[in-house]
């Protein structure tokens, strides 16, 4: 074997090794629904990667401008039209809301949205706190809803976030 066909063996085992340790894991989604009287919906995506999920997606119908509170709730049912069904924040741990990524907080507690000035809020962050598929901070089966306000993160336990314009449960891809 030649010394060019040893490097380039070696670049491709060692490019094939750092692929499997980017690889995704376990995913979810939720499409929300508007809640009774109210517009806001659209699509969100959760990917497992190692200890991460990554969040993303785009929500439309929202105040313009506006910042919305954001969580996942206990119960994944959306039935009662106004999104209390949900009941209240995913909170196996027993922590008090907070803000998502600072100290304690709701394993349910997520960044708030902000819509821009067409009342669209595009997304994209990662949690170290929930989990896709594995633990009992797993989020699939849970409901994930929109808030009318934005969160103030220090109201407990729900952060004053308003009414529930947008509502849906996560389900495994």
């Amino acid at each position: 074997m030649s010394l060019q066909t040893v490097f380039i063996s070696a670049a491709l085992v060692a490019s094939l090794a750092g692929c499997a340790a980017y690889s995704a894991g376990p995913s979810a989604t939720a499409q929300l629904q508007p809640t009774r009287g109210n517009t806001a919906a659209g699509t969100v995506t959760f990917v497992q990667s190692g200890e991460v999920v990554k969040v993303s997606g785009t929500i439309k119908g929202l105040k313009p401008g506006a910042e919305h509170g954001f969580h996942i709730h206990e119960k994944g049912d959306c039935s009662s039209g106004d999104g209390m069904g949900t009941g209240g924040h995913f909170n196996p741990g027993g922590k008090p809301h907070g803000h998502h990524g600072m100290g304690e907080h709701h394993t349910g507690d997520l960044p708030s949205l902000k819509a821009d000035a067409d009342g669209v809020a595009t997304f994209r962050f990662e949690s170290r706190t929930i989990r896709v598929g594995s633990s009992a901070n797993d989020i699939v089966g849970k409901g994930l809803i929109v808030h009318r306000d934005p969160d103030d993160y220090q109201t407990q336990p729900t952060g004053n976030a308003g009414p529930r314009l947008a509502c849906a449960v996560i389900t495994a891809k």
